[in-house]
């Protein structure tokens, strides 16, 4: 049959995240780094299906539309009354701070002021979807999980700024003409517009319909209209999420049957997404690094360290948490490599060091990220309450919020 290869492919996969999951549990490794690692092993074979592969950037929005959506939900009223400044302070600090390292950094190295500020500000990205995954896998929900989701949910509005702003700098400099902050005015202005669209019927929607399938439909509906628009409206699709979800998570009167039905459904999206993620993911790349690749590992991974200890100091963090957030913001994904492709567009004599730079540095951070994150968690447990730091108690997977009666 045509679609022998496609269905028997979806089976295997299926059937490796659930593996990996089984390992997550009984180990310390994250299940997100297992499913990168599985991809990456069946890249290099070439086992996977063109047609699988073909499905690459429908199966990304579509996980990530989920992610940001439960991000969203995530910024609850109440919890930004106890975490809204810290979330801010936390979030501002990092990217500022990687900003200002990484660009001195290269400075230092002779990198071309331009190159410096375009690869800075994409240094500033996060992986939302693995954070989250990592959060989910460990079924701990304290102030540093409730701080550290907040934070990725509104980190990629602090980077595409950061990224627009570098960007116009650069062609400036480098005297070629661009409309980037206009794009940039439009693609999050244009987000949070078509987030309220959304969001508020979806909100008034919610709290009148059953739990089961019709809300399970509803869910699904919401999610896929909402990346949908997005796309056709060239707007983000991850602030639109995450506006959805916020307006749900605050406005709807049993906004938890919601977030409930879509985190049933996203685990079978999140497997083929990290899989094919990591199929992508080009190895020779990081030997390509070279020395300036090596220090814009280091450059990042220490700003964001630096930037979290001081968002966190000036936000009055508890002392056990503020080395933590840096940690555990340490993931970078698929919207450092989106960037780096504009980059490119508008600066095409640096595309080639651009791409490598930014490719090879995410195969880092994607393998090494989501462990990091996991320490960090167990860390903000273990070092207030030793009694729950089991590698059980950690994988426990409660849901965010207990149902509403």
């Amino acid at each position: 049959m045509i679609y022998s290869d496609t269905l028997l492919a979806l089976g295997i996969l299926f059937f490796a995240g659930l593996l990996a999951d089984q390992i997550g549990r009984r180990t310390r490794v994250p299940r997100v780094t297992l499913l990168l690692m599985c991809g990456l092993i069946a890249g290099w074979l070439g086992l996977l299906p063109e047609r699988i592969e073909a499905l690459t950037d429908t199966i990304m929005v579509a996980a990530l539309t989920f992610v940001s959506f439960l991000l969203g939900g995530s910024l609850k009223a109440d919890s930004l009354k106890s975490h809204g400044v810290e979330i801010l302070l936390i979030s501002v600090a990092i990217v500022l701070s990687t900003l200002s390292v990484v660009t001195l950094g290269l400075l230092l190295l002779k990198v071309d002021l331009a190159l410096a500020l375009v690869l800075a500000s994409i240094a500033t990205a996060t992986a939302p979807a693995a954070t989250l995954d990592v959060i989910r896998q460990s079924g701990i929900d304290n102030g540093f999980v409730r701080s550290v989701k907040g934070i990725v949910a509104i980190d990629d509005v602090w980077g595409l700024i950061a990224f627009s702003l570098c960007l116009s700098i650069a062609t400036h400099l480098n005297g070629t003409e661009n409309a980037v902050p206009l794009s940039a005015t439009y693609e999050i202005g244009g987000a949070i517009f078509l987030g309220l669209v959304i969001g508020l019927p979806a909100a008034f929607l919610t709290g009148r319909i059953d739990d089961g399938e019709p809300l399970e439909v509803e869910a699904l509906g919401i999610a896929f209209l909402t990346a949908g628009l997005a796309l056709w409206m060239e707007v983000s699709f991850l602030i639109a999420g995450m506006v959805v979800g916020a307006l749900i998570a605050n406005v709807a009167s049993h906004h938890n049957r919601a977030f409930h039905e879509i985190e049933h459904i996203q685990w079978p999206f999140m497997i083929l997404f990290f899989i094919l993620a990591g199929a992508s993911l080009n190895l020779p790349s990081i030997a390509a690094l070279g020395g300036i690749g090596i220090a814009f590992v280091l450059l990042r991974t220490v700003s964001r360290l630096a930037g979290g200890w001081i968002g966190a100091s000036l936000a009055k963090s508890t002392e056990r948490n503020k080395p933590l957030f840096g940690i555990a913001l340490l993931p970078q994904a698929g919207v450092a490599i989106g960037m780096a492709l504009l980059a490119g567009q508008a600066l095409p004599a640096w595309k080639d060091q651009i791409m490598i730079l930014t490719v090879g540095s995410t195969v880092v951070f994607e393998l090494i990220g989501p462990f990091c994150t996991m320490w960090a968690i167990r860390l903000s447990v273990s070092q207030s309450q030793p009694s729950h730091s089991s590698c059980t108690t950690a994988h426990k997977e409660p849901p965010q919020d207990a149902p509403e009666k």
